[in-house]
């Protein structure tokens, strides 16, 4: 069985990883040139060859340097309580991250890090925006780094949490690559991507008649066409949806592969998307909003049946399709959302609040009772006059879904039956532990 690292003792990463610190000084001296290119060049021509020589030796020794200083004054250890990484060459900072705080632990392996057999790890810890990782580890140590903290987070003892190894696990869903790139093209937002990538410069071109305005706004332009379509297909390319003891795994992407957890118990809400032209295939995309997490995406296409399945491990107990659905009253809100207001509805079930929004590209959104940490009315004046409301209900992760256009009577009632199943769901909600 793999073993974890040494408890308390500190550890350096990689040796590869001074390669990989050594980008920042380059891209810093690079940024310098650019800015100053015309003064640059004409320094390096009065320059002899012996100089130019001696300057790019003393440049590829300055970067090398400092990549392996920072590498060496790098540790990490796992003490009793915590993750202690220690990093700074000049500035020194420590992070100490207590293991019962760590909620999800995802490992990543870049293309070139895939290819030297190195993994790159990284936490989400609950009430920090920002990630800690460690970078990089080799896959070996990544992995078994990565399966003791699940571990102790969970509660074991850290011995037995060290001896552990990787839970086992099952796969729920894998995405097909032809299925993804038939969601792909069946994306309004793929279209509007692509024809914005080709219009927006020749539209600059032609009132401005100078190619350089032209290809300022194209540099941008394309990268939102390429996140949005190769880059999009690139990232979600072989989605696979495993269960395991220490919550969904989820394993991704063609040239960097991500290996990432769904923590149990952490999950705020979920949301169902249905592009108008995946309806016919009976296609679904499957989002999460994790608190204090950055994986928002479940499944990216799947059938409606296969979806509901993975959500309900995620949300036990929940069936999506027994939900049903009531529709916005016609009288009133047709005044107040034109057109539109056939695609708000309405589903409360003894485990969740559901709404549902959008004609074109309709979205479900799903809230646990237990998670709900406020719930809120507002009603304008216009909404006054036609007698209807909107119930806001809050959750953990800093997101809100809204019940639209409610009768005002029922809103009111609403609000208050609301208050009271979170109060009471969360009395009695499980433990948001791993292995448990």
């Amino acid at each position: 069985m793999t073993q974890g690292p040494v408890r308390d003792a500190e550890r350096r990463l990689h040796p590869l990883t001074p390669l990989r610190r050594a980008w920042v000084p380059i891209a810093a001296t690079v940024g310098v040139i650019a800015q100053q290119g015309e003064n640059v060049t004409r320094w390096i021509v009065d320059l002899s060859a012996v100089l130019r020589v001696l300057g790019v030796a003393g440049l590829i020794l300055v970067f090398g340097a400092y990549g392996f200083l920072s590498w060496w004054f790098t540790h990490y250890a796992v003490t009793d309580t915590e993750l202690r990484i220690r990093s700074g060459l000049l500035f020194r900072r420590t992070a100490h991250i207590r293991v019962d705080r760590i909620q999800a632990v995802d490992v990543t392996r870049p293309l070139l890090a895939r290819v030297a057999g190195v993994a790159k790890l990284r936490l989400d810890v609950i009430g920090t925006e920002d990630k800690d990782e460690l970078a990089f580890l080799s896959e070996r140590d990544a992995v078994a780094l990565r399966a003791e903290l699940l571990a102790r987070a969970a509660g074991f003892a850290p011995a037995e949490a060290a001896a552990l190894g990787e839970a086992p696990e099952r796969e729920l869903l894998r995405v097909r690559p032809r299925d993804l790139v038939v969601s792909l093209l069946l994306s309004l937002g793929f279209w509007a991507a692509v024809l914005g990538g080709l219009g927006a410069p020749a539209a600059v071109w032609w009132v401005s008649s100078n190619p350089w305005a032209a290809l300022v706004t194209l540099l941008p332009v394309l990268g939102a066409v390429w996140a949005g379509t190769v880059g999009r297909f690139l990232a979600e390319y072989d989605w696979t949806v495993a269960e395991s003891p220490d919550g969904l795994r989820l394993d991704h992407g063609l040239l960097d592969r991500a290996h990432e957890t769904v923590p149990p118990g952490r999950v705020q809400s979920v949301r169902i998307v249905e592009p108008l032209l995946w309806r016919r295939r009976g296609w679904v995309r499957v989002e999460l909003a994790v608190a204090g997490s950055k994986n928002d995406v479940l499944v990216p296409v799947a059938s409606r049946a296969a979806a509901h399945a993975v959500v309900a491990r995620v949300l036990p107990g929940v069936d999506l399709a027994g939900l049903e659905f009531t529709p916005s009253p016609q009288a009133g809100a047709r005044w107040v959302v034109p057109v539109w207001w056939k695609g708000y509805g309405l589903a409360v079930s003894p485990d969740v609040f559901a709404a549902r929004h959008g004609r074109l590209c309709r979205r479900t959104e799903i809230v646990p009772h237990a998670k709900v940490q406020s719930v809120r009315l507002s009603q304008g004046p216009w909404e006054r006059a036609r007698g209807v409301a909107d119930v806001h209900v809050d959750t953990g992760a800093n997101g809100t879904v809204t019940a639209r256009l409610r009768p005002s009577a029922g809103a009111a009632a609403l609000l208050h039956a609301q208050a009271a199943r979170s109060r009471t769901s969360r009395a009695s909600a499980r433990p948001d532990r791993w292995m448990t």
